[in-house]
């Protein structure tokens, strides 16, 4: 299979139903910032972070494929066929289970902080502003259009990722900066 296919030279795409869509339509400007998330989490991996997070950050990005597809399938047709593509409840909890956990490593915060740190700290920082784009791109879709546990996905994504920035930071030996 070739990389280039040469459908998109005119400025559209074709969405998982078929549907071909200008390049800025609203759908595709949502899944490409899930997609700039999914690679500024693999710049922070490529910054060196312990087993744990990375794990953390590998599920992440699995799962924002899945994100990205169900952007990109405006006739909800995606779940039934592809397993990997399902994201529901049971991932949100997963990834409350790990803010709670890192934040029990944590010192209380009591000020907003700067983002920066250590280079694996700052990357999740950078991811998590990412994120907060992605779930107002994903917002912009429109509420009826996109199943809102994906938009509650992408919120507890940002939370882990302000977490993990902490955590990473902290166990780096690396102070927080209060604003």
């Amino acid at each position: 299979m070739k990389i280039y296919t040469k459908t998109g030279d005119s400025g559209e795409t074709s969405l998982f139903d078929g549907t071909r869509v200008r390049k800025t339509d609203i759908r595709v400007t949502a899944y490409g910032e899930v997609d700039e998330l999914q690679a500024c989490i693999g710049v922070a991996r490529a910054a060196g972070l312990e087993p744990d997070l990375d794990e953390m950050c590998v599920t992440m990005q699995r799962d924002l494929f899945a994100v990205g597809a169900r952007l990109a399938d405006p006739s909800r047709k995606i779940a039934a066929r592809v397993e990997k593509a399902i994201i529901g409840d049971t991932h949100v909890a997963t990834l409350e289970g790990w803010i709670d956990r890192l934040d029990g490593e944590l010192p209380a915060l009591r000020h907003f902080i700067l983002s920066g740190g250590g280079h694996a700290g700052a990357a999740l920082h950078l991811a998590r502003a990412v994120c907060r784009r992605a779930e107002r791109a994903a917002l912009a879709v429109g509420t009826n259009a996109v199943e809102p546990v994906v938009i509650v996905y992408l919120n507890r994504v940002s939370d882990l990722l302000f977490t993990m920035a902490r955590a990473a930071n902290h166990r780096a030996g690396i102070a927080e900066s209060e604003w």
